[in-house]
């Protein structure tokens, strides 16, 4: 283990369901699918309403590689496509499909043929899996990398940092042999013959042992316990802390020889290699001090939070606040009918007690958000930055910060003593610099 480790906060982790083994959820009423669930481009829908559909079922197409298509989970009726204010505050075009409760399986549901990298990668693509660790980024698009570039290592990420998720935890507990089969699979196709390492961290043992237990006739594999240490799973932050190598700024992890994949995600992938069925569901962790029975579900994506939660037992107490992700960095939402997508690895239900925090008051100038970034970036310029009048003068100290760097931890967030919503601002940020940096593009 390295002398010094990225990752400096000590946080409750709130496991509560790591001991619970998933229950599948029933079929809902309705679901509802937002085009956009993933970094990239939205999905283009190819039904209409009136149409009938079944699980999984093709409904929107991937625009593009940097984009996803989109299964129905359920069987039923297309009822209308319309814009839908997602939790990021953006609306997208989302398929309604009202369903018959009867969840047929879709005809066309066959194993994908795979040869070699390319047959993989077409496979991978059309599963419709990202990454599902939360970043949501297409899976296919990283594994294109690794044909330019020599691959040494592969990470897989099984930290999951987060305070209340289990997901991960219960997949390496109750699917080893997905995993085993996902490893041997990149080891059959990979052009070069990488190590793999599993990075999970030591508060959880059983996952550690498992792992362990599946690989221990394979010298190409190791497990590697991390300390308990916020945000082990960021992917720079797990290269660094597993392998000692920093991603230098507009650099891939390609380009340095390593991939990190979440250790669900190389699961679900073996599973669709073997019955073709796309990703339609996804394990979701219900948690939280206004929650009766705290559990993890497996849920069809599409389905509302209100009913994730009337399946899972309901509430003991109102919700004063519902967080879709981990409370580090999800996303509070406006509404439990917001649905579930296929980068919602909780449902977090706070009572008033816990969900109402001290009023944000002005910066006071404390450095603790510095002193927590695991990027050692300065939280502060940024704010400077939005204070700025002049366009081009506040895009260019952003840049200049290096804000692109910022993995979306939310520790900055957690150690403020001011209580700013810092998190919220640097996505804001990011994002209008993203847009200007496109649109001053566009004029050259």
């Amino acid at each position: 283990m390295f002398e010094k480790l990225l990752g400096k906060l000590r946080i409750p982790h709130l496991k509560s369901t790591a001991s619970c083994e998933p229950v599948v959820m029933d079929a809902p009423s309705e679901v509802i699918f937002p085009t956009l669930q993933h970094r990239g481009k939205p999905a283009i829908p190819v039904v209409k309403a009136t149409d009938t559909v079944k699980v999984g079922q093709l409904i929107a197409e991937a625009d593009g590689k940097m984009s996803s298509p989109i299964y129905s989970s359920v069987s039923g009726k297309v009822t209308k496509i319309d814009l839908h204010l997602g939790a990021d505050g953006r609306k997208y075009p989302s398929i309604r499909i009202e369903s018959d409760g009867l969840m047929t399986v879709c005809e066309d549901i066959k194993p994908p043929v795979v040869e070699d990298l390319d047959t993989l990668i077409e496979a991978i693509h059309a599963s419709g899996i990202i990454g599902l660790g939360g970043a949501g980024f297409p899976t296919a698009v990283k594994l294109e990398g690794v044909k330019n570039n020599k691959l040494e290592t592969v990470i897989i990420n099984g930290a999951e940092c987060e305070p209340y998720l289990t997901c991960d935890a219960r997949m390496m507990l109750d699917n080893p042999e997905l995993i085993f089969e996902g490893v041997e699979l990149l080891k059959k196709y990979l052009p070069d013959t990488p190590r793999f390492i599993f990075g999970i961290e030591t508060n959880k043992p059983e996952c550690i042992e498992t792992v362990a237990r599946v690989f221990a006739d394979d010298e190409s594999v190791s497990v590697m316990p991390l300390p308990t240490l916020y945000p082990q799973g960021a992917e720079k932050v797990l290269i660094y802390n597993t392998l000692g190598i920093t991603v230098p700024e507009n650099k891939l992890p390609i380009e340095l020889g390593v991939m990190v994949m979440n250790v669900t995600t190389l699961a679900l992938i073996a599973k669709y290699v073997k019955d073709g069925m796309p990703l339609t569901s996804r394990c979701v962790t219900l948690d939280g001090s206004a929650v009766k029975e705290p559990k993890n579900v497996i849920v069809p994506i599409g389905a509302k939070v209100r009913d994730v939660i009337e399946f899972a037992g309901g509430l003991k107490c109102e919700a004063a606040k519902i967080i879709l992700g981990g409370p580090m960095t999800g996303v509070s939402i406006y509404s439990d009918e917001e649905p579930v997508i296929k980068t919602t690895g909780g449902i977090i239900a706070l009572s008033k007690k816990d969900a109402l925090a001290n009023k944000s008051t002005a910066c006071i100038h404390c450095g603790r958000c510095t002193e927590a970034c695991p990027q050692l970036l300065d939280p502060t310029s940024f704010g400077r930055a939005a204070k700025l009048d002049n366009v081009d003068d506040k895009m260019q100290l952003l840049d200049e910060s290096r804000i692109n760097l910022c993995v979306e931890c939310g520790s900055c967030s957690f150690v403020c003593p001011a209580n700013r919503p810092i998190l919220e601002n640097i996505r804001t940020m990011k994002a209008s610099l993203r847009e200007y940096k496109a649109h001053k593009a566009g004029l050259k």
